[in-house]
Parts: structure tokens; sequence; C-alpha cells
């Protein structure tokens, strides 16, 4: 697997994070086992290829090839400025953490912990939900801007619901970490734009 392929996958599952965000935040609801691959995401810690960090299967990102291609492609007029400013809001908070030595050390013990409680308890059991949206507010939201959620204020008063896009955020920074350590820069995107959708249409065929 070439660069331009990590890149595109991990750049697709921050996208994908960030849709899934976007759902819970307008209807409550979200497809599980899409919320089950993201939240894994963040549990697998020592990869042996990108791969592995999402089940082992390119499928379970469709939604997030689909999304980048939207995004960044330019045959679309489906843009949607409020996923960018999702995508946009991750990177930017991956690149405040990678900065924080400590808060990265945390973070590290605070997922092991998570990953002790997998052994009793389902990925998307409200438990570990509650646990992962609790390292993202205690570690990642008070040391940027945080991420401006817009939705149905119903839904958003929520706690299931705000656990639930709490812990995707946290797999959107986890995704951004990868993509930031297989190479991936802001220029890549503003720069590398076509090449990245090219990829993500030829992962989509694969499929």
């Amino acid at each position: 697997m070439n660069n331009l392929e990590k890149q595109t996958i991990t750049m697709a599952a921050i996208c994908q994070a960030s849709v899934l965000v976007q759902k819970v935040a307008r209807t409550g609801t979200v497809d599980e086992s899409e919320l089950a691959i993201m939240l894994n995401s963040i549990m697998v810690t020592s990869p042996n290829n990108i791969l592995e960090v999402y089940s082992n299967d390119i499928a379970h990102l469709a939604s997030g090839l689909n999304a980048l291609i939207e995004q960044l492609g330019n045959q679309t007029k489906k843009k949607d400025p409020e996923l960018t400013r999702y995508v946009v809001g991750l990177l930017g908070l991956e690149r405040r953490l990678a900065n924080k030595k400590n808060q990265l050390s945390l973070l590290g013990d605070r997922i092991e912990q998570s990953q002790r409680q997998l052994a009793h308890y389902d990925i998307t059991s409200d438990t570990l939900i509650a646990s992962l949206a609790s390292i993202y507010s205690d570690l990642l939201s008070p040391i940027g801007t945080p991420i401006q959620v817009a939705g149905e204020p119903s839904l958003l008063k929520q706690q299931s619901n705000q656990h639930k896009i709490r812990a995707l955020l946290l797999a959107g920074i986890r995704s951004s970490v990868l993509w930031r350590q297989v190479g991936g820069k802001r220029r890549n995107i503003l720069f590398g734009r076509t090449k990245m959708v090219a990829c993500a249409q030829q992962l989509l065929k694969e499929i």
C-alpha cells in the first residue's frame, strides 16, 4: 500500500467520524456497525498496518470515502461546510495535541483503561462510549478551540448523544494522528486533492 492510499484511507476515516457526529447531532441515530468500526479504531494502538485499525476491511470506510469524494472533488455540488468544519477542527486539535507530551501520555493511559473495559463490555455499550467520551472531554477539549457541533437542540441535550458525539470526535482525532503519521499534511489536501479523490474512487471500486 503506497502513501497516497494510506493518506486517503485515514482521511476517509476522519470524514466518516465527522459524518457520524453529524448524524447523531441531527437525527439521534447512527449505524451501529459504523459506530463500532470508529470506536474500535481508538483501541488499536499498535497496528501492523493501516487497515488493521479499521477491522481489516476498506469496505468499513465506504461512507467516509464517499464523503471525501463529495467534499474534495470538483464534480460535486454537495459540499457541506459543516462537515469541512469538523474535519478541519479535528486536524487542528490533533496538531495541538502533538505538541503536548503530557497530554499524549495521559491519553495513552486512559485508552489502556478503556481497552481493559473491552474485556467486559461491548465497544458500543453505554459504559464504553461514556468512558471514551470522558477521555475527549478531559484531555482534548481543553487544549484548543472546542469543536462546536451543530444539530437538533433537543437531541444535543441528551447525555447518550453527547457521549456518542465526544467518543466519535476522539475517533476522529485517532485517525488524524494516523493521517499525520503516514505523511498527511494540509498542503496535501490543498494541492493533492485530485489524486486523493481519484484514489478514493479506486478504493470504492475495489469494495
